[in-house]
């Protein structure tokens, strides 16, 4: 089910992607979206401050229980246009064996902004 790896990339390349942690501060439901999908605003701390992301993920979570949960996302993609809503980050998550959505997190107490290395 998770198919073969990409094709592969130096470090420098892997170094250009911006990946940080971040809290969800704030959720909302998303029924305009072509798919189901939930607006997520997420605190990356200080130097990036609050962002605004689209995730699919309705399968395993609820507006509810998201907020205040720690969460993985792209930061310097460009934003992306999802019908009326402007992405700003790409939240991270995997396929389950249904192709739900399960989101990417870390252990540990990190604070906001903290930078994959």
């Amino acid at each position: 089910m998770s198919g073969k790896a990409a094709p592969e990339i130096s470090f420098d390349d892997f170094l250009k992607v911006d990946i940080r942690i971040g809290t969800v501060v704030e959720v909302a439901p998303f029924p305009e979206a072509r798919k189901p999908a939930i607006k997520l605003r997420i605190d990356f701390g200080p130097d990036i401050g609050v962002k605004k992301s689209s995730a699919q993920i309705t399968d395993h979570y609820t507006p509810e229980a998201l907020v205040g949960r720690r969460v993985m996302a792209v930061v310097n993609f460009p934003p992306r246009q999802i019908g009326p809503f402007m992405s700003e980050v790409l939240t991270l998550g995997f396929p389950d064996e249904e192709r739900r959505i399960v989101l990417a997190g870390v252990d540990g107490d990190l604070p906001d902004g903290a930078r994959l290395a």
